[in-house]
């Protein structure tokens, strides 16, 4: 499935990422205007556990309760 990939930074030079079915908005409810686009139509698994590597945990279950996926606030990314 084709996605687009945002980031922001977190507190403590953390990364936070969230998946949004491609060419879609970003639901009102996640939109901030940290969030910045790193992937455009990526073809994801969201079955791979790189996702992990975005914290992200559950992506079709959060996409198909909330339109997006997003990385737990208890699994954050350290920031390079």
């Amino acid at each position: 499935m084709k996605f687009d990939v945002y980031k922001r930074p977190e507190p403590e030079h953390k990364l936070s990422y969230m998946l949004v079915p491609a060419g879609q908005p970003i639901p009102q409810e996640a939109d901030n205007v940290d969030w910045r686009l790193v992937k455009q139509g990526d073809d994801v698994d969201t079955a791979d556990r790189a996702l992990q590597g975005m914290g992200i945990d559950h992506a079709m279950e959060q996409i198909r309760e909330k339109g997006y996926a997003i990385t737990s606030v208890y699994h954050q990314v350290e920031g390079g």
